[in-house]
């Protein structure tokens, strides 16, 4: 479950970036237009969760945050190129600060709000801790 939440969240920071950029830029924010700009930086989020092996320790911001995030910005770049759309200087500089800010930001948020949360690992979640303190037979004597 963990991992799919953080998947999601990484996700969610990649359609926030690209929604406010197209709005202030007076671009359409139709299906198409935010899904054409965002899956440069889906498919550069999906080769960092593979090269980071996020999956494993997916609430990490070392090295996990670091690897998803410079891997979203570089491979959505090289990607924007190939398909032929823009990578204007100032566009990578603040998808570098904007996306480094969230995608790293909710990690740090999640320790501090959550920290059991994030200390998690992937075998954490295929065995999930009681949800009783409580010994069994514990409360039945007098």
């Amino acid at each position: 479950m963990q991992r799919v939440r953080a998947g999601a969240l990484d996700a969610a920071c990649i359609i926030v970036f690209v929604v406010i950029g197209r709005s202030s830029h007076t671009e359409g924010l139709s299906l198409d237009g935010v899904a054409g700009t965002s899956w440069p930086f889906l498919v550069g989020a999906a080769v960092g969760w593979a090269v980071a092996r996020a999956w494993l320790r997916p609430m990490d911001i070392v090295p996990t945050g670091i690897v998803v995030w410079l891997s979203t910005v570089a491979v959505g770049m090289l990607v924007r190129v190939a398909a032929g759309q823009g990578t204007a200087v100032a566009f990578v500089a603040v998808a570098l600060g904007f996306l480094g800010l969230e995608i790293l930001g909710w990690r740090a948020l999640a320790r501090v709000v959550a920290p059991r949360w994030g200390n998690r690992t992937a075998k954490d979640d295929a065995h999930p801790p009681p949800h009783s303190r409580v010994r069994p037979g514990a409360g039945d004597r007098p």
